[in-house]
């Protein structure tokens, strides 16, 4: 489920939001392109902002896609593409399908003794990172923290006080999870159609690469299954470190498998196979589950009503809420409390850390330190390019990293640049279709050319259904 829900801080969005202040940075800018919403669909500059590829006073949707679509379009056809994955993809589905956002983050672990003292540490945890307010998660970590305290002191009692109620809490988050995807797998048929055709066209103007690039990488730090269902919807293949197929077992050696094919009449040259893609939930999943020394992924079912029940499998060793890796629990690996975790964002920085390398976020608040520091090592390299699309930045981060490295970063920020249907139907490339409109280009060009130097004439034409047989 989203890692990254944080609450407004940051004055400048603040005011922004307040006017609908939309922020844009592409190609050559160099400053923000900040535009407010007329009407529907009409847009004019805020004042004292200066674009020369805006003519009029107002200008639409068509202007914007013409000076956003290409330029996303070359960038996708980088060497290597990644999509970072926040929050905010989850809250835009779950707000198509049932018109409203899916399931928060907050709430404490326990209501013992050691409440005060536990939210006092989460809190103040929260901030050092920038956060005004905690999550789950640093509540998870400060009372993991304080258990690990008590067995080393011997209070047993204590302990599993601790133990039982973090336990309870786990599968109440576990169990928002579940309800934010039913929420859409549940929702009116229209609204649920439409909801997974933006999700599956947002997946597949990422995934269509030409066979000669190389795979797109998925990270994730939600917990929920979204990005699966919308994977298995649109016929894309995930390849990520779990093996097996009845319960499969997560793998530190990533034997970098893949996916070819060899074409009809040609022997010896396999192919990448279509529709493939790396995938990496960088905080674990709600149905990932420590059983003895394995981290297992189980078979819960989407939106499933309750996790409980898919415990009890033999195989699970007795399983509890606690086992579910949910970052940062590591409920009995205490000697690696870090373990898969480490290897998962070993991941994301051995992919994103290389020479002509894209990396696109979406819905993600920068507010995971961890990660950003990857993406800070990430813009050392010159030929690398950031692009952030998102409603906002609450947090204030997105806008000072911006400027730091201004000619690699590009800037989708606001509510008409970032809402995942305006999105999808007409700033992200139709990469299924590119190469047919490319092919369409060159013979317009083609035939253009020859009527222009032969003026209609026979030879003309015939030159012209020449190079039309040729492309």
């Amino acid at each position: 489920m989203p890692t990254d829900e944080k609450q407004t801080g940051d004055s400048i969005q603040a005011e922004s939001s307040q006017k609908t202040v939309n922020l844009l940075k592409v190609r050559d800018d160099h400053q923000l392109v900040r535009f407010e919403v007329v009407e529907e669909g009409k847009f004019k500059l805020c004042e004292g902002v200066d674009a020369q590829w805006v003519s009029a006073q107002e200008f639409g949707l068509k202007e914007l896609r013409s000076r956003i679509e290409p330029w996303l379009t070359s960038l996708f056809q980088s060497e290597h593409l990644s999509l970072l994955v926040g929050s905010g993809l989850t809250h835009a589905v779950h707000g198509i399908a049932a018109g409203k956002p899916a399931a928060g983050m907050s709430g404490s672990v326990t209501e013992g003794q050691f409440k005060e003292k536990l939210n006092a540490a989460a809190s103040a945890s929260a901030k050092a990172v920038g956060r005004d307010q905690s999550n789950i998660e640093d509540h998870v970590r400060v009372a993991n923290e304080l258990l690990r305290g008590l067995e080393i002191l011997g209070d047993n009692q204590q302990a599993d006080a601790l133990r039982e109620d973090l336990s309870k809490a786990l599968l109440n988050f576990a169990q928002s999870i579940l309800k934010s995807e039913a929420g859409i797998a549940t929702a009116a048929e229209p609204q649920r159609e439409r909801a997974f055709n933006s999700l599956v066209t947002f997946l597949m103007s990422f995934a269509s690469r030409t066979g000669t690039r190389d795979r797109l990488n998925i990270f994730t730090t939600n917990y929920d299954r979204l990005l699966e269902a919308g994977a298995e919807l649109a016929g894309l293949h995930l390849l990520d470190r779990f093996l097996g197929n009845l319960m499969p077992i997560f793998r530190s050696s990533r034997l970098d498998l893949d996916m070819h094919y060899n074409p009809p009449g040609i022997r010896g040259e396999p192919r990448y196979l279509e529709g493939v893609a790396r995938f990496t939930k960088l905080h674990g999943s709600v149905d990932w589950v420590q059983a003895g020394k394995d981290i297992r992924r189980i078979g819960l079912p989407f939106g499933a009503g309750e996790v409980d029940p898919y415990l009890k499998a033999p195989g699970l060793t007795g399983a509890s809420p606690h086992q579910l890796m949910i970052y940062p629990n590591a409920a009995k690996d205490r000697e690696t409390l870090a373990y898969p975790y480490v290897e998962l964002f070993r991941d994301l920085a051995a992919v994103v850390c290389r020479p002509n390398s894209t990396l696109v976020t979406y819905g993600y608040s920068f507010g995971d330190e961890h990660i950003n520091r990857v993406i800070r090592d990430m813009l050392t390299i010159p030929s690398a390019h950031l692009v952030v699309i998102s409603r906002d930045d609450n947090l204030g981060r997105i806008l000072p990293l911006a400027e730091e490295r201004k000619s690699q970063v590009s800037l989708l920020v606001g509510t008409q640049l970032a809402d995942l249907t305006t999105l999808t139907e007409y700033f992200l490339p139709k990469a299924a279709i590119d190469r047919a409109t490319f092919r369409m280009s060159e013979l317009l060009k083609q035939r253009h050319g020859a009527e222009s130097s032969h003026h209609g004439s026979t030879k003309g034409d015939g030159q012209a259904g020449d190079a039309e047989a040729k492309t």
